[in-house]
């Protein structure tokens, strides 16, 4: 059950950090699911390096370190994705 609610938190953070970010991201609704996956792991190791581990009730620091960390992680996507892109158009092109 641990995968599932992963991808369902990854979904989630993606989305927000898409949001978040002004402008247009271009990359597909599976690698933004990915960088929430992502973005909620470092942002778990951030928040206990803060201390902050388990809380009763909800965790809302560990999800602001995890909602940063995915913005972060989204960005770095973003970039390499278009790169990517913008490299096979012009390969095409030649």
């Amino acid at each position: 059950m641990g995968w599932l609610w992963a991808i369902i938190v990854g979904f989630v953070l993606g989305l927000l950090a898409k949001a978040v970010i002004p402008g247009k991201q271009h990359i597909p609704l599976w690698l933004a699911t990915i960088c929430g996956i992502i973005g909620a792991i470092i942002g778990n190791a951030i928040a206990r390096g803060f201390g902050i581990e388990e809380t009763r009730g909800i965790d809302w620091g560990r999800h602001i370190f995890q909602l940063g960390a995915a913005i972060v992680v989204v960005l770095l996507a973003e970039m390499i994705y278009n790169s990517m892109k913008r490299r096979q158009h012009e390969s095409r092109r030649a």
